[in-house]
């Protein structure tokens, strides 16, 4: 079901993540290791923490930390034939601490109409595969959302189906309880995981150490992650936006977006 959450004591064996395969095992001192991505919950995700899950084994969604205001966990664009669109989900005001996994929707707006209008009636409407998303696509906004980092996760996973990512997915606040902060919050995560090895884009690198993750036993891996360049239907050829949501690629490159993808890992 849309929503639900996978647990991380599920292994499905010997899982392939583009360029590379190996045994995943949680909690497990194999030498071939276990690699995690741990990220915030995003509305709609773009491509780099697609590929992200894809070269992970491991997805730990971190809702244990601040929801930012204006940032991405409760919106994303979407590509038209004009400007890109900006889908943001409302959400209630209430304390500036608070946490993801306690944001809770503003339903009193008319969010899921014109978010489902946005991308089924007008920017997407001609694109070659969107009829083979739409049953789900139309379930995802027939439902009822209470809880943001829920609706976040169920983005996710659809993206993840039509992907064809079986990468498992687990919360972070399910995992317990971590009283360290940045750095050592993410080496206490990977720890409890069984992970050795943190996954992170590139632009951690400017405050990630480490040494912090070290100490725990956990190294880390550079993302480095390249946008693939796609013909968008609803577009020139020349006018490519990139940085869309995930959907953007799905629906103009159908079965064949995973390659897509994984193609433009490969290429550099």
């Amino acid at each position: 079901m849309i929503g639900d959450s996978a647990s991380l004591t599920s292994d499905p064996g010997l899982e392939h993540r583009g360029d590379r395969a190996r045994t995943t095992t949680v909690n497990s001192n194999d030498e071939s290791g276990l690699t995690v991505a741990v990220h915030q919950p995003h509305y709609l995700p773009w491509l780099g923490l697609i590929d992200k899950i894809d070269r992970s084994d491991r997805y730990i969604v971190l809702d244990t930390v601040q929801f930012e205001r204006r940032g991405w966990q409760n919106r994303n664009y979407i590509a038209g034939a004009g400007k890109p669109l900006l889908l943001t989900v409302p959400v209630e005001q209430t304390s500036r601490d608070e946490l993801i996994m306690d944001k809770t929707i503003d339903n009193t707006q008319k969010w899921k109409r014109k978010h489902y209008k946005a991308l089924v009636e007008h920017c997407y409407r001609k694109t070659p595969y969107l009829s083979e998303y739409l049953d789900e696509i139309t379930h995802l906004y027939e439902s009822e959302w209470e809880s943001l980092v829920e609706l976040s996760i169920a983005t996710t996973r659809l993206l993840l189906r039509a992907f064809g990512i079986t990468t498992p997915m687990v919360r972070a606040s399910e995992l317990g309880d971590f009283p360290g902060h940045k750095d050592e919050l993410l080496a206490q995560i990977c720890a409890k995981a069984g992970a050795n090895t943190l996954l992170s884009g590139n632009g951690a690198k400017n405050y990630l150490e480490p040494k912090t993750l070290h100490r725990y036993g956990v190294d880390i891996e550079w993302q480095n992650f390249q946008h693939p360049v796609y013909t968008q239907h609803s577009r020139g050829s020349t006018d490519f936006v990139p940085r869309m949501a995930a959907i953007d690629l799905l629906v103009n490159a159908g079965p064949d977006s995973l390659r897509v993808l994984r193609q433009a890992r490969s290429q550099h």
